[in-house]
């Protein structure tokens, strides 16, 4: 059973495909904001530079722990010596086998400090690029946390402007589909649903405004000669057709 509706009310259809268009559009930006995008890659880098602060983090107090032990080895070390030093400058060593061991002893500590500095040294310049790495990867998690509070803002107030918008739109939306029958609404709405969202257009010089294919000559006959008040559609598309002025038929 073909579908009947006053010409005025199928024009409204096209009013409401204008403004279900123009919602569809800005739900569109909504999705797309270039903030949204920018976003995601600052939120991966935040992640990125926070696991790296931890990493940076055990290696700078693993280093400090080793430092502060390579500090305790050398002073150890120095303690001993000076106490054998003193012992051999006091000259209360009487045996000459007990002196010539603690010289023998004092050598083996001087080279032990020496070894024990050198890797004291080593172990001060790792911790020293670690912390300056880990200066440098702070510095850069506080410049994207900024750009980041920034790029949300800015979304939170475009994303409010469109919502706005939408809001609008809706309300508008109401109003015109008030002015359409509820069989020929339930109808636009499926068509719609199913056709990329455009579910009414306009027949524009023997072609369907929905799907730009031109008409062909028997159905343009056909919808020629048909009842004002009936609702006609589309052959290649299924969307409905409205008989506009503009129609040129």
């Amino acid at each position: 059973m073909k579908l009947k509706a006053e010409p005025t009310a199928q024009l409204r259809l096209l009013d409401l495909q204008a403004i279900d268009s123009h919602l569809d559009q800005l739900e569109r930006r909504r999705r797309n904001l270039p903030q949204l995008a920018r976003i995601a890659e600052l939120s991966a880098m935040k992640s990125e530079l926070a696991d790296r602060l931890v990493l940076i983090q055990t290696q700078v107090d693993d280093l400090s722990r080793e430092q502060r032990k390579a500090d305790a080895d050398v002073e150890q070390v120095k303690t001993r010596r000076s106490r054998d030093q003193v012992r051999l400058d006091s000259g209360q060593v009487g045996s000459p086998k007990e002196l010539e061991g603690l010289q023998h002893e004092v050598v083996s500590l001087n080279r032990r400090i020496s070894e024990l500095e050198d890797l004291e040294l080593e172990v001060m310049e790792q911790l020293e690029t670690a912390q300056a790495t880990l200066t440098e990867v702070r510095a850069a998690s506080v410049v994207v946390e900024s750009e980041l509070a920034t790029e949300t803002d800015s979304r939170d107030v475009a994303t409010a402007q469109i919502d706005a918008e939408i809001a609008e739109g809706q309300s508008e939306r109401a109003t015109t589909a008030g002015d359409i029958p509820a069989d020929l609404l339930k109808a636009y709405d499926k068509l719609r649903r199913q056709s990329g969202g455009v579910g009414a257009a306009a027949l524009q010089q023997k072609r369907c405004g929905g799907c730009s294919l031109e008409i062909n000559p028997a159905d343009l006959a056909s919808m020629i000669t048909a009842p004002a008040n009936e609702v006609v559609r589309c052959e290649e598309c299924g969307r409905i057709l409205v008989r506009a002025p503009v129609s040129g038929i």
